[in-house]
């Protein structure tokens, strides 16, 4: 068994050929009103823009840096927000999962399952993943080298999973930075997958808060252009009307109302890029 590409997320197709993937979201579910207020926009520039459109928030956030920061709203609220957003706008919808058990129940409204870098290597969570018979997207590690994520992706094919995304995310270095390393991009979609780059969590600086994760948003539109001038397939970021809010990842999040101007620019490099991968095709 081999991946399939493009990927078939939902309605939609990712990989080479096709219009870039957007996910994007707030980084966690606050409530019903926030998400929905979120969704729609995004629909808006689905309907506006050359993208395909998945909407993203987090039930829970597992990996808090504090024992006593908000998670979220746990998984059945969560899914009764999911499933109403996607009733309301049409937009399939992606959460991440921690447990194995927790599989079965967000597959049956998410058309793609996202699996946390910290448990990107954790077999039972990618075979659970890989038995709902949805796609699944997951993170690399900040502690891996972009070709181990070759073993994830063996992993998903055992268990029957053919429609893989991997995503970028930022690598550790040294102690609350994270870097990114865009050859790895190619040597990620060398696996014969859709490669997926998050930009916003690429800018974090992991506990820099003391009780809390920083980061720097104005650093989120630099990365992504890069991303798209290497080569994506689809770009990853979590927005917000008022980030500076937000219970979770506020310092690395897009404006809502800034949203369409940053796609916009990063779409005209990656449709430029998809021309010239035409051209250099061509020729060799």
């Amino acid at each position: 068994m081999t991946p399939r590409l493009p990927a078939i997320v939902g309605p939609h197709h990712c990989g080479p050929g096709h219009p870039l993937l957007v996910i994007a979201g707030p980084c966690v579910i606050e409530t019903e009103s926030l998400c929905l207020q979120v969704a729609e926009a995004l629909a808006g520039l689905a309907a506006r823009l050359p993208i395909q459109a998945v909407f993203k928030a987090s039930f829970d956030k597992a990996n808090r840096t504090s024992a006593g920061a908000f998670r979220g709203v746990g998984l059945g609220g969560g899914l009764e927000v999911l499933e109403k957003v996607h009733r309301a706008t049409g937009l399939p919808v992606t959460t991440d999962i921690h447990l194995p058990e927790q599989a079965a129940d967000v597959a049956r409204v998410c058309d793609l399952i996202q699996i946390p870098a910290f448990l990107c290597r954790q077999t039972d969570l990618l075979l659970a993943a890989a038995a709902t018979g949805r796609a699944v997207n997951v993170k690399k590690g900040q502690f891996l080298a972009p070709a181990d994520m070759r073993h994830p992706i063996a992993k998903l094919l055992a268990g029957g999973c053919q429609d893989i995304c991997l995503c970028e995310r930022g690598t550790f270095f040294g102690y609350g930075r994270l870097v990114n390393d865009f050859a790895g991009l190619v040597t990620m979609r060398s696996f014969g997958v859709p490669v997926i780059f998050d930009a916003t969590h690429s800018v974090q600086q992991p506990a820099s808060l003391g009780g809390a994760t920083g980061g720097d948003r104005a650093l989120v539109e630099p990365l992504a252009r890069a991303a798209a001038a290497v080569g994506i397939d689809g770009l990853f970021l979590e927005t917000h009307p008022d980030p500076d809010a937000s219970p979770s990842d506020g310092p690395n999040m897009v404006p809502l109302e800034k949203l369409q101007g940053v796609l916009e620019r990063v779409l005209r490099i990656h449709e430029a890029r998809q021309f010239t991968a035409a051209e250099a095709e061509h020729d060799a």
